[in-house]
């Protein structure tokens, strides 16, 4: 049984799932390595503009699989770095993402489940969804994932939850930013279909485009290079093929090409 699954349809709608719901879809070595898989096909299929990353059963995940983490305690430190390095790249691939992705948390999410969420560009949690940082709780610390927890919650709440390891609910996990929105379990997938179907109204070079532009000016002194920089990108994109048909279309009040019926 494949323990990640990728459908992707026919509107380019990636959905991309944890498997492993018998034991609550921990990760190990072996999903780590077959959702950077997943990843990495994603960013290379022109086709795909956008992708749900979800799960399998009542859990979205519950972070280390006991038995990876049983093998763990056995490591070398060369081995330990091997193996922080494998999680390292896989968070970084899904990060780095150039469609948007949308995290869709039906239940429990902990540990490294964090990282997975915060490395989305939007969430979508079920009211009955929950959160912990729990690595502390056996002596260890949320390093690998934490460069993307940190810049979904901010400093502040990082400094709390990261050596609390306490659960907190959806509403608390809105509140900090980790999720966007937080709807009841019926509600889950209707509100991210909306989520969708707004993305694929807008212009596919632009979505991407306005994604990396949030990578590219975020934390920039707003000095003459940065504000060069973004003109540069304005112009490009305005004389682009799908810039002129998206001005064409607005200009002559119809839908642009991209729009599918």
């Amino acid at each position: 049984m494949d323990k990640v699954i990728t459908d992707i349809d026919d509107h380019g709608v990636a959905q991309v799932r944890l498997n492993n719901p018998d034991k609550h879809n921990a990760f190990d070595d072996e999903i780590i390595g077959e959702l950077t898989e997943a990843f990495v096909a994603i960013v290379d299929n022109s086709n795909v503009r956008v992708m749900v990353l979800g799960s399998e059963g009542k859990s979205f995940s519950a972070g280390a699989d006991l038995e990876w983490m049983k093998r763990m305690a056995s490591y070398s430190y060369d081995e330990n770095l091997r193996d922080a390095s494998a999680l390292a790249l896989m968070l970084k691939t899904l990060n780095e993402i150039p469609q948007p992705t949308i995290a869709r948390i039906q239940g429990p999410a902990f540990g490294g489940a964090v990282g997975l969420v915060s490395c989305c560009d939007m969430a979508v949690a079920a009211s009955a969804a929950s959160f912990s940082l729990s690595e502390v709780k056996i002596g260890l610390v949320p390093a690998t994932i934490s460069p993307y927890v940190i810049a979904a919650i901010g400093q502040r709440a990082a400094r709390r939850y990261f050596v609390t390891a306490e659960r907190f609910d959806a509403h608390r996990a809105l509140q900090l930013g980790l999720v966007n929105e937080v709807v009841d379990a019926e509600q889950l997938d209707q509100e991210i279909d909306r989520l969708i179907n707004t993305l694929l109204a807008n212009g596919p070079e632009a979505v991407t485009g306005a994604k990396q532009l949030v990578f590219d000016v975020a934390g920039k002194p707003i000095d003459q290079q940065l504000i060069d920089a973004t003109c540069e990108t304005i112009a490009a994109i305005r004389v682009s093929e799908q810039g002129q048909e998206g001005l064409q279309a607005f200009l002559e009040r119809r839908k642009p090409q991209w729009i599918k019926n």
